[in-house]
C-alpha cells in the first residue's frame, strides 16, 4: 500500500522538500514549518485527485500525472531558499532587513496562493464523494485533515506576521494581502482550466497560476506604495513596500502586463467592430485592429505605468535605446552573435524536423544546447544585457502565440504552420508551451539573482539544467538506454547518469571561469552533489513540463 501511494516522482520531491527543511533555521521556523505544512498537505490532496480520475471536471493534460504535490511546493521552496541565503547575509551585515522581509511576504503570498488551491480541489474531491455515496468514515477524515491543515497553517502564518510586524493593523494588513492572493489564484486556476482544457495537469497550472498571482500582485502593491508616497502631501500616511528595483525589472514587468491585458481589449474591440465589418475586408480590418491596439498598449499605456513607479526621466524605451548604445561594442556585437546563431539553428532544425525520422521530442533538445551557446557568454560578461533581452524575447514569444492562437493575417498562419514542426506530446492543439518554457527556464534562475547572490551557480541552474542535464540524458537515453526507471516509463538509468555527469562536469569548468572574471562567491560542493542528483531524478521520474520545473527545483537546491 505504501509502495503503490509512493511513487517515485512523490519521493524525489519529498526528498528536495526535506533538503530545504534540514538547510531551514532557527529565525525562520514558522516558514519552514507551514512549507512541511503545506507538503504534507499537498500529498493528501494529489492521492485525492488522482483516486477520482476523470470524475473531476476539468480536463487535464492527457498522459500526465496530475502533480499537484510537485507544484504546490516549487515556488514556496524557491522563496525559503531565498529566505536562507539573505538570511546568511543578513547576519554578516550584507543585505538590509527590508529585504529578508520583502521575501518574507513574497514566501507567504506564494505559498497562500498554493493552499488556497489545495483547499479549493480538496473540497471538490469531498463533493464527488457525496455525489458518489463514498464510505462517510474516509469522507469525515478527509474533511477533519483539510480543516486541521488549514487551521494550522493559518495558526503559524499569523505568528509568523507577528513576529514581524511593529502593530497589530500590519499583521491584519499581511494576513489580508496573503489571502486576496490565494482567492485570486483560485480563481485564476478555474479560468485556466477551463478556457485551455487538457492543456497542462494540476500541478502545471498551479504553478503558472501562483507564480502569476505573486507576480503581478508585487506590481499591484507596489504601484499602491507609489501612489501613497505622492499622496502624502494631502496628509496621507505613505505604504512602504518591497525594495527599489531596477529600470530593467519595471520595463519587463510592465510589457508583460500590458501583452497579457491586451487579448481582453482586443476581445471587445472585435466584438463591437464586428457589426460594421464587411465580409471581404473583415480580416484585414480585424489585423489593423489588432497591430494597431497592440501598438498603442506597448507604447503608451505600459510606458505610462513604467514612469510612474520608477521616474524614468525618458520614454522607457528611449531609456532601453541608451542602455544598449552605453557599451555599444559589447552588446551590439552580442546581439549580431544571438542573431547568427537563431538563424542558422532555426534554418537548420526547421529543415531537419520536415524531412527526418528523428523524433521531436530528440530534436528540440538541440534548442537546449543553442540556449548554452547563447546565454552563458552573455551571463558572464553581459548579466544586466541578458536580462533585458530575456524579457524582449519573452515578449515577443507572447506577441506570436497571440498572433498564431487568433490566427491574425498575414502571420498567423505562417506562425502556426513553423510552431507546429517543432510540437510534442506536451503540446495541445489550443496552446503551444514549449518554447516557453525553455525560455523561462533559463530566464527565471538569472532573474532570481539579481541583487545578493553568494552562490555562483545560482544563476545558471536553468541553462545547466536544461541545456546540459537534460539534453544530455535524453541523448544517451536514447541511443544507448536499456535500465529503464519503470515499466511504462522511456527514462532510462542510463541517461539520468549521464545527465547528472554532464552537468557536474560543466560545474568543474564553469566554476574557475567565474573566479577568473572576479566572481568571488562560494560554492559547497555537497550542496552542489545534492542538488544535481534531485534535480536528475526528478527529470527521470516526472511526468510534469520538465523546462518548467528542474530549473526551480535545481535553483532553490544551489541557494542553501
Amino acid at each position: 500500500m505504501a509502495s503503490s501511494l509512493l511513487n517515485g516522482e512523490r519521493a524525489v520531491v519529498l526528498l528536495f522538500v526535506s533538503s530545504i527543511l534540514y538547510a531551514t533555521r532557527i529565525p525562520l521556523l514558522y516558514e519552514g514549518l507551514s512549507f512541511s505544512l503545506l507538503a504534507v498537505f499537498a500529498l493528501f490532496v494529489e492521492i485525492s485527485v488522482e483516486s477520482y480520475g476523470s470524475a473531476l471536471p476539468f480536463k487535464t493534460r492527457p498522459g500526465a500525472s496530475s502533480g499537484i504535490l510537485l507544484g504546490a511546493v516549487t515556488l514556496p521552496a524557491v522563496a525559503v531558499s531565498k529566505l536562507i541565503q539573505l538570511s546568511r547575509a543578513l547576519s554578516v551585515h550584507e543585505v538590509g532587513l527590508e529585504e529578508v522581509e520583502f521575501i518574507r511576504l513574497q514566501y507567504w503570498a506564494t505559498s497562500t496562493s498554493c493552499l488556497c488551491v489545495l483547499i479549493f480541489l480538496s473540497f471538490m474531491c469531498h463533493h464527488e464523494s457525496k455525489k458518489t455515496k463514498s464510505v462517510s468514515f474516509h469522507s469525515d477524515c478527509h474533511m477533519k485533515f483539510s480543516i486541521s491543515s488549514i487551521a494550522l497553517f493559518t495558526a503559524v502564518c499569523y505568528l509568523s506576521f507577528s513576529a514581524t510586524s511593529s502593530t497589530g493593523w500590519y499583521t491584519i494588513l499581511n494576513l489580508l494581502w496573503a489571502v486576496s492572493h490565494g482567492l485570486a489564484a483560485v480563481k485564476f486556476i478555474q479560468h485556466v482550466l477551463k478556457t485551455f482544457p487538457a492543456c497542462a495537469s494540476f500541478g502545471e497550472a498551479l504553478l503558472v497560476t501562483s507564480g502569476f498571482v505573486v507576480y503581478f500582485g508585487d506590481m499591484f502593491a507596489y504601484t499602491i506604495s507609489k501612489i501613497s508616497k505622492h499622496l502624502i502631501s494631502y496628509g496621507l500616511s505613505s505604504i512602504s513596500y518591497g525594495m527599489e528595483r531596477s529600470e530593467i525589472s519595471s520595463i519587463i514587468q510592465g510589457m508583460l502586463l500590458g501583452l497579457l491585458i491586451s487579448p481582453m481589449l482586443f476581445k471587445s474591440i472585435f466584438q463591437k467592430w464586428e457589426l460594421y465589418m464587411t465580409s471581404s475586408n473583415s480580416e484585414v480590418k480585424r489585423s489593423t485592429i489588432f497591430y494597431g491596439s497592440l501598438a498603442f498598449i506597448l507604447l503608451v499605456i505600459a510606458p505610462l505605468w513604467m514612469q510612474f513607479v520608477q521616474d524614468f526621466p525618458v520614454h522607457p524605451f528611449l531609456w532601453v535605446f541608451k542602455f544598449v548604445f552605453s557599451e555599444p561594442h559589447k552588446r551590439l556585437s552580442l546581439c549580431v552573435y544571438w542573431m547568427a546563431v537563431i538563424c542558422a539553428s532555426v534554418l537548420r532544425f526547421y529543415n531537419i524536423s520536415k524531412n527526418s525520422k528523428i523524433e521531436r521530442i530528440l530534436l528540440r533538445k538541440y534548442y537546449h544546447l543553442v540556449a548554452v551557446l547563447m546565454f552563458v557568454p552573455a551571463l558572464i560578461f553581459q548579466p544586466l544585457f541578458l536580462n533585458l533581452a530575456f524579457g524582449a524575447a519573452l515578449g515577443v514569444f507572447l506577441v506570436l502565440e497571440i498572433i498564431r492562437v487568433w490566427r491574425i493575417w498575414p502571420l498567423g498562419p505562417l506562425v502556426h504552420q513553423f510552431m507546429n514542426a517543432f510540437t510534442d506530446h506536451r503540446d495541445s492543439d489550443i496552446l503551444i508551451v514549449s518554447h516557453f518554457s525553455l525560455l523561462l527556464g533559463c530566464a527565471l534562475p538569472i532573474w532570481m539573482s539579481s541583487g545578493f547572490n553568494d552562490r555562483p551557480l545560482a544563476p545558471f541552474a536553468g541553462i545547466l539544467s536544461l541545456g546540459i542535464g537534460d539534453t544530455m540524458a535524453s541523448m544517451v537515453g536514447y541511443k544507448y538506454g536499456v535500465l529503464r526507471w519503470s515499466k511504462t516509463g522511456k527514462k532510462t538509468v542510463e541517461g539520468t547518469a549521464a545527465g547528472i555527469t554532464s552537468v557536474l562536469a560543466a560545474c568543474s569548468a564553469l566554476l574557475p571561469l567565474l573566479a577568473a572574471t572576479g566572481h568571488m562567491f562560494t560554492q559547497h560542493w555537497l550542496s552542489l552533489l545534492l542538488a544535481v542528483t534531485v534535480s536528475g531524478l526528478l527529470e527521470a521520474y516526472t511526468a510534469q513540463l520538465d523546462n518548467a520545473f528542474i530549473p526551480l527545483v535545481f535553483y532553490s537546491l544551489l541557494c542553501l
